[in-house]
């Protein structure tokens, strides 16, 4: 069947998640950590045993989650039916309640909040939320659209209209740069997403690509990095959380600069790719 408006609501079974310290380290090397980095050596995140330092995990590895988690099924599961290769990533959010540990578990439930008709596509947004199973306590949240090309024109909702997070028109703030490495995509992969379209230039000549592209996920850990760098000190305590919309692909050898402004709205940023393009926009941080 198609896609089904009155899937909102509808919520996901709980699954299970657990992860080491190896995961975590793989993760920091999968989003560019410890590769000629302008603002210190990185080794909280890319190293267990350095004297003197405890390991550290980037907030953005929750996000793992996402592909990683089993047991149950997803909300998605309500929505419908639809072909996968027309999904693409839109937006991404993630609030932490704490620093992330080196190991732990979670049992993850999520919920359909929107289902939007664009015309020429469905926004499908959830909302998910991760539990320890050790304490109970909430760890961290996560918000998510996804466009659906083809599955729009149901005569719903087209969804809100007003942009969040818009960068002041001037110089940023603060910024850094990152460069990522010709294989940046073939690392990020082990990390849970096996997409061909990330490493299989069959998949990515189907969508007009030169080749496999860098994951949506990839991008927004690098920048969640160049954030916690910027506006944390790599304090991973004081991250509180981050939002953005996915607004261009990248291609692994890229480099990303993220760009910060102080504004009225907040902390916000973009990220750009290395011709000055947008591919991160709409950026909100938060801090504690």
């Amino acid at each position: 069947m198609p896609i089904d408006p009155n899937a909102v609501g509808a919520r996901g079974e709980a699954r299970r998640w657990s992860w080491t310290s190896d995961d975590a380290l793989l993760y920091a090397l999968g989003i560019g950590a410890g590769v000629a980095d302008p603002v210190g050596a990185e080794l909280e995140f890319t190293t267990e045993n350095t004297a003197g330092v405890d390991q550290q995990v980037f907030p953005t590895f929750c996000v793992l989650a996402g592909f990683n988690a089993r047991g149950g099924k997803s909300a998605m599961s309500h929505v419908g039916s639809f072909d996968p290769r027309m999904l693409v990533h839109g937006e991404q959010g993630i609030v932490l309640h704490g620093a992330l540990p080196t190991e732990g578990e979670i049992d993850m439930v999520d919920e359909i909040t929107g289902i939007y008709d664009k015309g020429k596509g469905a926004v499908i947004a959830s909302r998910s939320t991760a539990t320890s199973t050790s304490t109970g306590e909430v760890m961290f949240e996560m918000t998510s659209s996804v466009f659906i090309t083809g599955e729009g024109g149901f005569g719903g909702d087209r969804g809100p209209s007003a942009k969040r997070n818009v960068a002041p028109d001037r110089d940023p703030d603060r910024s850094i740069t990152y460069s990522t490495r010709p294989d940046q995509a073939l690392l990020y992969r082990l990390c849970g997403d096996r997409n061909p379209l990330h490493s299989d230039k069959q998949f990515s000549d189907v969508g007009g690509f030169p080749k496999p592209i860098l994951h949506g996920l990839c991008t927004y850990g690098f920048t969640g990095r160049g954030l916690l760098a910027l506006e944390c000190g790599n304090d991973v305590a004081a991250f509180g959380g981050m939002e953005g919309r996915f607004s261009s692909p990248v291609l692994p050898g890229e480099d990303l600069t993220i760009q910060v402004w102080d504004s009225d709205d907040g902390t916000v940023f973009r990220t750009l790719g290395g011709d000055g393009r947008p591919v991160i926009s709409n950026g909100g941080v938060t801090t504690r």
